[in-house]
């Protein structure tokens, strides 16, 4: 069976015009995933703010209770103590300006960067590399900080970003299927109450505008989700 005939089977499963609650969607969510491996699944958001100013931006982290269901990949680029820090807290890779020259080199067999606040100086030299990956150290998701050993094991626990794109949508990984309803739920639950907090003091009229989730392979499934 390929893509398209799964894809249109799955959508014979439930009612694509219809909106569920969070136990139901994600409960069609699962049935609809049918693909050969464990597909992952998706949230994304529709806000009510305009992205293009300043003060209606929507962007933070969040542990998921759960976890990804993926195997983090994390580099540390710190010096001395934090360095130590880093490994002990179980860090993949730590280094300091011989890391900056394997990156520029070509090397990003990483999933997460996290570095201190001194170090932003050399860091900068590649953020025209980890830019446009996803990949740059940044304050505000909790990746340029004095605590690595918490950064490393936030990163490690499954501690995702979430942040507004250019439509004004936001798109989160909440695990996999194979973690079943209860934890996909809790998950959800944990990022939707993290971007409701995060919405700006200068957002007007309706914040959540809709909710759907989908696994890899499949349909979106409209979620009911009042504030």
């Amino acid at each position: 069976m390929n893509k398209g005939k799964r894809y249109a089977k799955a959508l014979e499963a439930f009612d694509k015009t219809a909106s569920y609650d969070v136990n139901a969607a994600i409960e069609n969510v699962i049935k609809t995933s049918t693909a050969k491996f464990d597909e992952t699944v998706e949230l994304h958001v529709k806000l009510g703010v305009d992205g293009r100013n300043a003060d209606q931006q929507v962007r933070g982290v969040v542990v998921l209770p759960n976890g990804t269901g993926k195997s983090v990949r994390v580099l540390v680029i710190a010096r001395g103590d934090k360095a130590d820090e880093a490994t002990k807290a179980g860090a993949d890779y730590v280094g300091a300006e011989e890391i900056v020259t394997k990156i520029n080199g070509g090397w990003l067999d990483f999933d997460v960067a996290i570095t201190t606040p001194d170090m932003m100086g050399i860091v900068g030299r590649i953020a025209r590399i980890l830019g446009p990956k996803g990949l740059m150290p940044n304050p505000k998701s909790g990746t340029v900080t004095m605590d690595v050993a918490k950064a490393v094991k936030d990163a490690k626990a499954g501690k995702v970003e979430y942040r507004l794109d250019k439509t004004n949508n936001v798109h989160v990984v909440i695990g996999k299927k194979s973690f079943g309803q209860e934890k996909l739920v809790e998950n959800f639950n944990t990022v939707m109450e993290a971007i409701v907090k995060a919405k700006p003091a200068a957002a007007k009229g309706q914040y959540i505008k809709s909710v759907t989730l989908a696994s890899t392979m499949g349909p979106g499934v409209k979620v009911t989700y009042n504030i």
